[in-house]
């Protein structure tokens, strides 16, 4: 998949069939969204493009209103969603930016400047309660209308249900905080994960006896929090799309780490701390960094909690590795029985 920075790239396609959005998640209506605009594409013979924006609109409206309780937690970081708009066949991505210029631009002005010059749209597919332009003024009879007198196709989608119940962002975001892991499974179609290259930290786990895989999570207000059983992937070196990969069990916690220093190296940024109740064969305690590792979040154990001492901290990880090595055990078990 081709990604680009706006639309002002000699590398972009002339024409294109169209999906808009924010796609927090690439849940399984945006799978199923994204099935059909790729077919389509196929039969007018043009690439499949997405465009989607960061940061999220409602991100900016609520820094702009001075109100970050209105931001909505973000499922995923750019990076996982890009990722899974490419396993999804998507031909190119075209990431906007949402600021002051678009947030004001007019539903015809859009239409003129973003879809057909800036894009070459010739099919353009949106879901049901599609809304654009500033003051969210534009809606599907006004792009169908525009669609009809400039030359390009326009259809909607109605909403994906699973089990009765509509897939949305939304209901992802829900199922998170709640940690209900197993619903957001059925929600995505897949365990919910976060990926990146492991950065150096304070190395207060190495200390502790527990040594830990950090991931930066690059918003500030992710829809899942807790420690959490996980499956880390990527470090056996196998590429994270082979899906041949070993996948290693693991404790991670997904937060700010209350225990510690919010001036502490990492500025109290949001932290995903992975530790493997089994570290790979060969690989020493400096080769994780720099490595591009997937973690998947498999189950809750509980929320972030705030150890009165390094001591107490220390006896609350062994106690989570003992709750996910329990996990791990219950799942081969059921697994076991579900063969049998």
């Amino acid at each position: 998949m081709q990604i680009f920075s706006g639309f002002h790239h000699p590398g972009i396609a002339s024409a294109c069939a169209l999906t808009i959005g924010n796609f927090d998640g690439v849940h399984r209506g945006h799978q199923a969204m994204l099935a059909l605009l790729n077919n389509e594409a196929r039969h007018r013979g043009v690439p499949s493009c997405v465009l989607t924006f960061e940061p999220h609109p409602r991100d900016y409206f609520a820094a702009v209103a001075r109100k970050p309780e209105l931001a909505p937690a973000r499922i995923a970081t750019l990076r996982d969603k890009l990722t899974e708009l490419a396993r999804c066949g998507v031909d190119q991505c075209v990431v906007l930016a949402f600021d002051a210029r678009l947030s004001s631009q007019v539903p015809d002005a859009f239409i003129d400047n973003v879809l057909v010059r800036g894009l070459g749209a010739k099919y353009v597919l949106v879901g049901d309660d599609f809304r654009f332009g500033a003051k969210r003024a534009g809606d599907y009879a006004m792009l169908d209308a525009a669609g009809a007198a400039k030359g390009f196709d326009v259809a909607r989608m109605n909403s994906y249900e699973v089990h009765g119940h509509r897939v949305s962002s939304s209901g992802v975001r829900d199922a998170l905080s709640r940690g209900d892991m197993d619903g957001v499974a059925a929600l995505l179609g897949r365990p919910y994960s976060i990926s990146g290259h492991v950065l150096h930290g304070r190395k207060l786990g190495r200390e502790l006896g527990f040594k830990t895989l950090n991931l930066r999570f690059s918003h500030w207000k992710p829809a899942a929090s807790g420690i959490f059983a996980v499956h880390v992937h990527g470090l056996d070196g196998t590429p994270l799309s082979d899906s041949t990969g070993k996948a290693l069990p693991g404790v991670a916690n997904l937060g700010i780490r209350p225990s510690l220093n919010p001036s502490d190296v990492n500025g109290g940024r949001v932290l995903l701390e992975s530790h493997c109740l089994e570290w790979p064969p060969g690989l020493g305690p400096e080769e994780g960094y720099g490595k591009i590792i997937r973690v998947e979040l498999l189950h809750k154990l509980h929320d972030e909690r705030k150890y009165a001492s390094l001591d107490d901290l220390r006896a609350g990880i062994a106690r989570d590795c003992e709750e996910a090595r329990a996990f791990f055990a219950s799942t081969r078990r059921q697994t076991t029985r579900d063969r049998i």
